[in-house]
């Protein structure tokens, strides 16, 4: 592997490492039903960035780290995240050109679809889980979406400039 492409993709990966700490963190039972989905993010951040590299195959295989890290059921991850994935990629060049409040709507419509992929797969599979275990997230995840594309987007400019 050149160095070149070397340096493309540590920031992804690196950030995905990130976004995986995040999501397994133990947090206290009063704000964990608010955790953002961090690897949902990431993963609309890079399919919208890097569409050839980064989409449906490196989902799933996130998604499948992200099932055994939570002990779920193997897939449920996986395949909504290879949902928003198709989706980031397919609509890539339009959602490039949104500005930042119809980008975020955006993602709360993506978010949503992503929670009820998994509240139908859990539905399916007799798992029960309160509500706001569904809905937190995607509220939280929406509000922190514009923080969290204009830093990772200042990290993909530093690393394609080589600083």
């Amino acid at each position: 592997m050149s160095r070149d492409r070397a340096s493309r993709r540590l920031p992804v990966i690196g950030t995905l490492l990130v976004g995986l700490m995040l999501s397994i963190m133990p947090l206290p039972d009063t704000i964990a039903p608010f955790r953002p989905d961090w690897l949902a993010l990431l993963t609309i951040f890079w399919a919208m960035q890097l569409p050839r590299t980064w989409s449906v195959g490196s989902a799933w295989i996130v998604g499948l780290i992200l099932d055994v890290s939570y002990g779920t059921l193997l897939g449920q991850h996986a395949l909504a995240l290879c949902v928003i994935a198709f989706i980031t990629v397919r609509f890539h060049l339009l959602m490039r050109v949104f500005p930042l409040s119809q980008l975020s709507a955006t993602v709360f419509a993506m978010l949503a679809l992503y929670q009820f992929l998994l509240f139908w797969i859990n539905g399916v599979s007799s798992v029960a889980a309160p509500p706001v275990t569904y809905w937190a997230p995607v509220v939280t995840g929406t509000l922190i979406w514009p923080f969290l594309y204009m830093f990772l987007t200042g990290v993909r400019y530093r690393a394609r400039a080589g600083g």
